[in-house]
């Protein structure tokens, strides 16, 4: 039995002697190498502020359309759901009542301007055989009392046909303004204006469109005092900030809006306040009663600095990063971090220009042992296990299909593998 190990053993000894790579490879300068860290540098930029709250759309005007003659409604003259112009003929009122109501009001003018012409002519006759004392004064002054009577009849009687008129005016119902129609609330023989003003149809205008939101005035006194102090400066110019609307599927609206004003009130039960903002619609893509996402941009942090939310460190005592030196010592640095834009911080104060912050590899520092720092890039989408198997087989197996050559009998493989 010994005479057959021997040989084994001295086959799998000239082996390892002729691999050379099997043996521990001697460390450079006696020591490891440094660790090799994710970082990126610090590059100051104007990073806009953005905020993005809860809000919901309305028409920039509304008007109730109401017939205000009262009668039988005859004729609808729009299609629902139409837009249409201001002054646009909507509905008719049968005009019948209000046009003999017209009619009789200009016979009475008529009498009333003919009775003026007959009481000027007599006050006009008097006049001089008053003079002349050929007439009392009392019949003079009851000649110019009657022409003054005929000529008030004659306004009254103007006056009557004016709201005649006004009243035929009404039978046939208009658009108050411009914009959007929607259904009508009436159908052709319905007796509307009966006793009060009957709410037809809506119109309302919805280009532009208002885009009401809340904001915690908590944020707005703090991001009115970062404005004050001149730390942040307002996007847009003095008093205005940019809006991008953010639809129910996640996707962006393509026209840009404007911050009008802010609320004076608070509301007491929620703390908040509310903004308006105005919002083109040209293409009547946005629809009254809407609710989405609106994206402030209410002020623009100059030299800021954003970095991945991974490399801060966030707690009760404060916000910090590591910062790599040039000598390859990491340092902690206390930071000012901003709004979260886009998955990155944004840093106001605490780094220079040119820095490097560690983003990955925390995990290999080893006390005050110096680093190798390498441009770190953000991980792709696919999952770690086939990330894993695309860099190939582990270290330690590929250490030891080196070692064996290719034509190793099975025992000196078995050998080695233990």
């Amino acid at each position: 039995m010994n005479n057959r190990i021997l040989p084994a053993l001295a086959l799998a000894v000239a082996l390892v002697a002729c691999n050379p790579s099997s043996g521990p490879a001697p460390a450079a300068g006696g020591g490891p190498p440094p660790a090799e860290v994710g970082v990126v540098t610090a590059m100051p930029r104007a990073v806009p502020l953005t905020t993005e709250l809860p809000g919901r759309l309305e028409a920039s005007r509304v008007a109730q359309v109401r017939a205000r003659a009262a009668g039988i409604l005859l004729k609808r003259e729009f299609r629902e759901g139409s837009d249409v112009k201001a002054g646009q003929l909507l509905f008719r009122i049968d005009p019948a009542p209000y046009a003999a109501t017209l009619a009789s009001a200009q016979a009475t003018l008529q009498r009333a301007q003919a009775n003026l012409t007959q009481a000027a002519a007599q006050a006009e006759r008097f006049k001089p055989l008053a003079d002349a004392n050929a007439i009392s004064q009392q019949e003079f002054i009851n000649a110019v009392a009657a022409r003054q009577q005929a000529e008030a009849d004659v306004a009254a009687a103007k006056a009557a046909v004016q709201t005649a008129q006004i009243n035929l005016g009404y039978a046939s119902v208009t658009a108050p303004i411009g914009g959007r129609i929607g259904r009508a609330l009436v159908t052709e023989g319905a007796l509307v204006g009966q006793g009060e003003a009957t709410h037809v149809a809506t119109i309302q205008q919805i280009d532009p469109m208002y885009l009401n939101v809340t904001q915690s005035t908590t944020e707005l006194l703090r991001l009115r005092r970062a404005l004050d102090s001149g730390r942040l400066a307002a996007a847009g110019g003095p008093g205005a900030a940019r809006v991008r609307v953010v639809l129910d599927d996640g996707s962006v609206y393509p026209l840009p809006g404007t911050l009008l004003f802010s609320d004076l009130t608070v509301d007491p039960s929620t703390g908040q306040i509310t903004l308006r903002a105005t919002v083109p619609n040209p293409k009547g893509l946005l629809l009254p009663g809407m609710y989405v996402r609106a994206r402030l941009e209410q002020a623009v942090a100059e030299d800021a600095i954003t970095l991945p939310q991974q490399a801060v460190s966030r707690g009760p005592t404060g916000d910090s990063v590591m910062v790599v030196g040039t000598d390859g010592q990491v340092a902690p640095r206390k930071v000012t971090v901003g709004a979260a834009q886009g998955g990155e911080w944004v840093i106001l104060d605490g780094l220079k220009a040119g820095e490097q912050v560690m983003v990955d590899g925390f995990q290999k520092l080893r006390g005050n042992a110096p680093v190798k720092p390498v441009p770190w890039a953000a991980p792709a989408s696919a999952p770690g296990a086939a990330s894993a198997a695309a860099s190939g087989p582990a270290p330690g197996a590929a250490a030891a299909s080196a070692a064996m050559p290719a034509s190793a009998p099975p025992a000196a493989a078995a050998a080695a593998s233990r």
